[in-house]
């Protein structure tokens, strides 16, 4: 197994689906990063915490990687939603829960 499938499989094993609300403190300090729901929230994952700036940067410049809005927040405040959550230090990343990607973490 190569190093980025082992971070890979680490970081599906840390993914889970969390209410926003039990994130709503890492939101306030400015440590959530949200993941458009075409995008893998894994694949997103294992950029940020291999240091792949170019994956990063291209998602952040076209807005499908973005730190999360208070729009957003407000939102999935008001819905008591779920998201998919993964933390990838110093970042919680969050993805809405539904998304069509072909990549869902595997844990329940």
């Amino acid at each position: 197994m190569t190093d980025i499938e082992t971070l890979r499989a680490k970081l599906n094993l840390e993914t889970a689906q969390v209410p926003w609300s039990s994130l709503q403190r890492f939101f306030a300090r400015g440590e959530t990063i949200g993941v458009a729901v075409r995008l893998s929230l894994l694949d997103v994952a294992v950029a940020f915490a291999s240091d792949d700036s170019a994956a990063v940067d291209g998602w952040m410049r076209d807005g499908t990687v973005a730190p999360v809005t208070d729009a957003d927040a407000a939102r999935w405040h008001e819905s008591d939603a779920a998201v998919w959550a993964v933390v990838v230090r110093p970042w919680v990343i969050v993805q809405e829960v539904g998304s069509p990607a072909s990549d869902q973490p595997t844990n329940s």
